[in-house]
């Protein structure tokens, strides 16, 4: 059996079996190793070299920015947006939108968005009468944001793999993170008139004020790190340790939410999130070594090319696999088991790269709210309390606009290549 077919089979049974993913990706690709008679110094040596990419040192600090936010930032985040829209029907739903664009624009995670912002406004939706399901439902994806906007630890992920800048995929990355929040605006609208949701008194212009001027500070955050990465003044990297000392020093000494003794609680949590996806980074430059020489990306783009030699349908199959890998596998995993194999593909048909990256990392985001994985939806849903089966019927008008503009994403390439084209 082909060398690379062996790691992505045992990858696939071991984590089902529950084993994580970092381990199974390791155990098949030793495996691998020992069938096709390689040595086994191949693992420890791409590992390392895997993880010996600078543009990686932006994971540890998006993460521990995201974790200190989650901590204090965010609700400012939330009571500007009601501040500014809390007196429209269905507004709370609106809010959840939007805070989870501002946690996204700093955290660069879906889990982490469902945790800081529905943590917060689903307790909220639900004393103010929103059925439990639907307040699960916009929450959770609304959480895919966080990977979406940029930065996102995704296209890192994506950008260590195929050398591409990873400022280019965070600016090309803008347009459907747009597309996408505005698209669940008109729906939490649309849903809210219809269904007569609560909508809060007006504030008077002196209350919206005064409610900028406490959260300014928070509003800064993603003004400083999107604005520094956008316009050259710092590489996402830089981008990233600066999001950890604004973050910690706005938390400590203005909003006085942390105190010393909760740093180290808060450093522990981001290396453990950290030290999960760079081992996922380090091995899966091993594996990609051996699925590359075993002809596996090879094999598979005579499999495509068998089918069709257009295009248009090459990317609809292509989002078809997405769509179901993403049902059955954490985004970062699926984007380092299938880029390698894809490579070739893309060349093949003249499919750009960062439009390409873009593309799988939407669709595979879709995957944290699509069952059976769906972390996202199955966070929002336990903090709701709601009925699974309710809050699956809730997202579907909403996963629907996700695949909108999915299509808009892989069809029309400048949603994704104009901005990027603006850099020099």
């Amino acid at each position: 059996m082909n060398a690379g077919l062996i790691v992505i089979i045992l990858l696939l049974v071991l984590s089902i079996l529950g084993i994580p993913i970092y381990l199974a990706l390791g155990i098949g690709t030793l495996v691998a190793l020992n069938m096709a008679d390689m040595p086994f110094i191949v693992l420890p040596q791409k590992l390392f070299a895997g993880m010996n990419s600078s543009s990686l040192l932006a994971i540890p600090f998006f993460m521990l920015a995201g974790n200190i936010m989650s901590r204090s930032i965010t609700g400012k985040l939330i009571d500007v947006s009601n501040a500014l829209i809390g007196w429209i029907k269905g507004s709370l739903a609106v809010v959840t939108v939007l805070a989870s664009a501002l946690f996204g624009a700093i955290s660069g995670s879906g889990v982490a968005t469902a945790s800081a912002v529905g943590g917060t406004t689903i307790p909220a939706m639900k004393e103010e009468g929103y059925p439990d399901h639907f307040a699960a439902a916009i929450s959770g994806i609304a959480a895919i944001l966080g990977p979406i906007i940029p930065p996102s630890i995704t296209l890192i992920v994506y950008a260590s793999i195929t050398d591409l800048s990873v400022s280019k995929l965070f600016v090309g990355s803008v347009i459907p993170g747009i597309l996408m929040a505005v698209g669940l605006i008109i729906y939490a609208l649309f849903y809210g008139k219809k269904n007569d949701l609560p909508a809060h008194e007006r504030k008077s212009a002196k209350e919206v004020l005064l409610i900028f001027k406490d959260s300014i500070w928070a509003l800064l955050m993603p003004v400083i790190i999107l604005g520094g990465i956008f316009g050259g003044i710092f590489t996402p990297t830089e981008s990233a340790a600066v999001a950890v000392v604004y973050a910690l020093l706005v938390s400590l000494l203005i909003y006085k939410d942390i105190k010393i003794k909760d740093i180290p609680g808060i450093f522990v949590d981001g290396a453990i999130s950290t030290a999960t996806i760079l081992m996922l980074v380090g091995i899966s430059k091993s594996s990609g070594y051996v699925i590359t020489t075993s002809g596996l990306p090879h094999q598979v783009l005579e499999v495509f090319s068998s089918f069709t030699n257009s295009t248009v349908v090459i990317l609809l199959l292509l989002n078809i696999l997405f769509l179901v890998i993403g049902m059955l596998m954490e985004a970062n995993a699926a984007i380092i088991m299938m880029t390698p194999i894809l490579l070739p593909l893309l060349d093949a048909f003249g499919i750009d790269p960062l439009q390409f990256g873009i593309m799988m990392s939407f669709n595979l985001c879709i995957g944290l709210v699509t069952p059976p994985v769906g972390i996202c939806l199955l966070m929002t849903n336990q903090i709701a309390g709601a009925r699974f089966v309710q809050t699956l019927k809730s997202v579907l008008p909403m996963l629907l606009i996700g695949i909108v503009v999915l299509m808009l994403v892989t069809y029309i390439p400048q949603v994704t290549t104009f901005l990027p084209g603006l850099i020099k």
